[in-house]
């Protein structure tokens, strides 16, 4: 579908693709990874045309719809959420508007406009065929599914734009591109700023999308969870493989040990026959094997391992001060924004080496409890910070945070003091700032960069308390990988939010939960929390159906023994799949019945028989709107039967 031949492209001298060439076939879940500073956003411009390379062929087939997230955006402000996504629906308008335009072109021609008719009636077809595709007969239901899979509320449909956060804006334009229904989705770090739910629901979406995928990002269970390929960036060259990314790694460390085994034993055959060629070159009777063992070496194609870019953060942090056994305690704590209550009468306590990871669906207040510890917030409520606690504090918004007119090496300069100023530029080295790259201002960082300077500056004095919001937000796989064995080799306390579920497997010890106001205390396995989530949600579910069920017994004084949890449940799901089979089989009987009318519209003898007649034009219209109707049913009640799994 869309190919790359040869493609190579130069920055300021530095050669950042040389030759690379693959195809992003139709239904493709292409992962693209590899090292911050690789071309991977680089590579996304190019396929979309933000960019031109230097050399090499990029083959796009006309007509071809993409859909595209970087990782930055201008914003637009002056609509509410809902007015600035339905935006997506540019095409399914337009096509609605020469649809009903063909209509009454079709009702005004004459029985002898055969020609036009005939075209009409095609052009009718080729727009029905695609509304069809994007899903175009329920754009209220769609939008409101995609907004509320990736966490707003219905509440916040009406709000403006600019009464969000980068991130929330981040997901206006993500769910306006998964409505476009474009043949090809190219995402640079979706997840980015979604929450762990968001992310479920986001990848559950692109598993069961018609077009092709190719996806940028940082997440190892999201790549596994969504891609079937892998496609990695590494010093200029292109590596394809047909499996997801865990099994790419394998396949990666396999392919690299088969070819220095390779590479060893042809080495060997090589120098021993060029000692038997240096030792019997001037010997007569050895000169037919001379010239034998000269002409294989001719012969054969030398054996080259592929590169490897080993360069990665060198994180340790130094041995925490003891602190006290407690080291924040928080009792019947409240916050509010203004009349918007976040936190209501929570307690929580954190023990010395504690490592403890807040989840929850953005909005809910995990920043807001993190500011709280840290001393930036003011709360209602008694808050107590332990006996020689010293905290160290990671932000989410580091690149606003940074002042952007300093440099790398000032930006740690300024806050270092004592000793640790003579170990600066061995610090700012351990987290991938080396020579020139120390005099870099902050305004040109990338996200990875901004990340990593900021991780470095935790380095500069002893804590034993890290509060760490979103870390891992920009990390390339490796660095993420180096950061959590730092913190598991950390031997202080550590409070994180994060949405990266590998990135918590193993790491702490306690799972909290920030939702509705409250706090909930889970075990320390995520993968366990989230299959719990799930269970929980259908037990809350049970307990609304048979309260519901107790309070009408109870009103009609009727003693009978109630249906079990189970039974009342699965007798729900029943008649709501039921019901959605039966809205389907009358919707493919509504569409035979549009189609055996097409074929007659653009049949030149069997139109002439009925295009005198104007029912057959209103019988069209009717079944079409019937369609419709219909379509809009079916989505109103797959909707009820995912809150009924769901909720």
């Amino acid at each position: 579908m869309i190919s790359l031949d040869n493609v190579t492209l130069s920055f300021g001298g530095f050669e950042l693709f040389k030759e690379i060439s693959f195809l992003i076939s139709q239904k493709d879940r292409i992962g693209l990874v590899g090292r911050n500073g690789t071309g991977k956003s680089t590579l996304l411009k190019l396929i979309v045309g933000e960019i031109k390379a230097d050399e090499g062929v990029i083959t796009k087939p006309s007509g071809i719809t993409i859909g595209y997230l970087p990782q930055l955006l201008d914003y637009n402000d002056s609509a509410t959420v809902w007015e600035e996504t339905i935006t997506a629906f540019k095409e399914v308008n337009t096509i609605q508007k020469r649809i009903n335009q063909i209509h009454a072109e079709l009702i005004k021609l004459s029985v002898h406009e055969t020609e036009k008719s005939l075209k009409l009636a095609s052009e009718l077809s080729e727009f029905n065929e695609r509304l069809i595709y994007l899903d175009g007969n329920n754009i209220e239901e769609k939008t409101e599914r995609v907004l509320i899979g990736l966490g707003f509320k219905r509440t916040d449909f009406n709000r403006f734009t600019n009464e969000y956060s980068g991130g929330w804006r981040m997901r206006i334009e993500l769910a306006k591109i998964l409505l476009q229904m474009p043949d090809v989705f190219l995402l640079d770090e979706p997840t980015n700023h979604l929450d762990i739910e968001a992310i479920q629901w986001l990848e559950d979406f692109l598993k069961d999308y018609k077009g092709a995928v190719l996806l940028i990002s940082h997440d190892k269970a999201f790549l596994d969870h969504v891609t079937h390929r892998t496609v990695e960036l590494s010093l200029g060259k292109i590596y394809d493989y047909k499996v997801p990314y865990s099994k790419f790694v394998l396949l990666r460390k396999e392919r690299r040990q088969q070819q220095l085994s390779a590479f060893k034993n042809q080495q060997k055959k090589i120098d021993d026959t060029e000692k038997f060629i240096e030792k019997f070159r001037y010997k007569a009777t050895k000169s037919v094997q001379v010239q034998s063992r000269i002409k294989q070496l001719d012969k054969i194609e030398r054996i080259e391992v592929d590169e490897e870019d080993i360069s990665s953060m060198r994180i340790s942090f130094p041995p925490s001060p003891r602190s006290g056994s407690v080291v924040y305690d928080l009792k019947n704590v409240s916050k509010s924004y203004g009349t918007n209550e976040i936190l209501k009468s929570i307690d929580l306590t954190i023990q010395r080496g504690d490592k403890l990871a807040l989840v929850g669906k953005n909005g809910e207040g995990k920043t807001t409890l993190m500011r709280m510890v840290k001393g930036e917030l003011e709360y209602n409520g008694i808050g107590t910070c332990g006996y020689q606690v010293k905290i160290g504090y990671y932000a989410q918004n580091q690149d606003q945070i940074l002042d952007k007119d300093r440099t790398v090496l000032q930006s740690i300069d300024d806050i270092a003091v004592g000793e640790v100023r003579t170990k600066i530029r061995r610090i700012l080295g351990a987290f991938l700032f080396s020579g020139e790259d120390v005099d870099k201002k902050v305004k040109v960082l990338s996200g990875g960069e901004c990340s990593r300077l900021a991780l470095a500056k935790l380095l500069l004095e002893p804590v034993n308390f890290l509060l760490l919001d979103e870390p891992t937000n920009h990390l390339d796989m490796i660095s993420k990988e180096v950061l959590k064995e730092a913190l598991q080799n950390y031997d202080g306390t550590l409070l994180i939010v994060s949405h990266d579920r590998d990135f918590i497997d193993g790491l702490v010890t306690r799972i909290v939960e920030v939702c509705n106001k409250s706090l909930k205390e889970y075990s320390n396995n995520i993968w366990e929390f989230l299959e719990k989530k799930k269970i929980e949600n259908l037990n809350e579910l049970n307990v609304k159906i048979i309260q519901k069920n107790t309070s009408n017994s109870l009103n009609k004084g009727d003693n009978k023994k109630r249906f079990t949890e189970k039974k009342e449940f699965d007798k729900l799901l029943r008649k709501a799949e039921n019901n959605i089979i039966k809205c389907e089989k009358e919707i493919s009987e509504l569409e035979l019945e549009l189609q055996q009318m097409d074929e007659i519209l653009i049949n030149p003898v069997e139109f002439r028989k009925v295009s005198s007649d104007p029912k057959i034009f209103e019988k069209y219209n009717t079944t079409k709107s019937n369609i419709d109707k219909k379509m809009i049913e079916w989505a109103n009640l797959n909707e009820e039967l995912q809150k009924l799994k769901n909720i």
